[in-house]
């Protein structure tokens, strides 16, 4: 039976609960950085992009992802952020619209649900993409060309935001924590989606 990956010198419990550590460190930090809401989408995409890179044997820690950040918070990524802020606050007057009672209010609820769901699935797998980097365009619009082609990590990534969510509905604190499973759990969908031609090749 295998003994499983060997640790380094000084590592005490093995690579994998030593990425899991850093994933929490990321996801504090994004949490921190997403604080001001408008700087939410970079915030998430640097986390992101942070732990893409562990893939490549590069530190996933809090120092390297203050370090990418730095280099954020361009005009674009602010404006992405404004553009998801107001996408929120548009939702959430189109439901206090429908609990007020208008005729077809039921219908339109449902209706606006689906949509900022399908909206948010976008713009989370948009943050997972590489080229959220450098161009929100592109990575919009991969992602939404994705989320049609990938029901099924579409789906994975509205189960993460939700247990996401009742993570820190149940212990506040844990809001701090859960940007960085979230994090991870979006770049993993998007590696599943990159890898797929790769596999159809090799078959």
């Amino acid at each position: 039976m295998s003994a499983g990956p060997a640790r380094e010198t000084g590592e005490i419990f093995g690579p994998r609960m030593t990425l899991f550590a850093d994933v929490l460190s990321v996801g504090v930090c994004t949490a921190l950085a997403a604080l001001p809401v408008v700087t939410l989408p970079a915030a998430l995409s640097t986390a992101c992009a942070v732990l893409r890179g562990a893939r490549e044997d590069q530190p996933a820690t809090a120092g390297r992802y203050l370090a990418l950040l730095r280099r954020r918070l361009r005009v674009g990524d602010l404006a992405a952020g404004a553009l998801t802020l107001a996408g929120v606050l548009l939702l959430w007057a189109d439901l206090a619209l429908a609990r007020a009672g208008l005729p077809g209010a039921p219908l339109f609820a449902v209706v606006a649900a689906a949509i900022g769901a399908c909206a948010a699935v976008v713009g989370l797998r948009a943050c997972g993409r590489p080229e959220s980097l450098t161009d929100w365009r592109a990575a919009v619009v991969g992602a939404a060309r994705d989320s049609v082609r990938d029901v099924g990590g579409s789906g994975l990534v509205l189960l993460a935001v939700a247990a996401a969510a009742l993570c820190a509905w149940m212990l506040l604190p844990l809001a701090f924590l859960a940007p960085g499973p979230l994090a991870l759990a979006l770049t993993a969908v998007d590696v599943r989606v990159s890898a797929r031609p790769l596999r159809q090749e090799s078959a």
